[in-house]
């Protein structure tokens, strides 16, 4: 008898995808915010021209888009079956 691990990159449940794909939005807008201000293309915040928050909402948003595409992957998509 196999017993299977849930992972982060193993959701099969609709709620638990859409779940990914909502925080994985969010991530990826606030990603996009911080990254504007850090790079100063929106102005008016501390953190504005700021390399931290660039690079902060740089691996912000990676991790945005990594969460939407695992939150979209095919349930069971390159799982081999025994």
């Amino acid at each position: 008898m196999r017993v299977s691990r849930g992972t982060l990159g193993d959701v099969t449940s609709r709620s638990g995808r859409i779940a990914l794909i909502a925080v994985g939005v969010i991530a990826l807008i606030l990603g996009g915010v911080w990254t504007g201000q850090g790079m100063n293309l929106i102005p008016g915040s501390f953190m504005t021209g700021s390399r931290m928050w660039l690079s902060i909402g740089l691996i912000l948003a990676i991790v945005g888009i990594i969460l939407i595409w695992l939150g979209l992957r095919r349930p069971g998509h390159g799982r081999t079956s025994r």
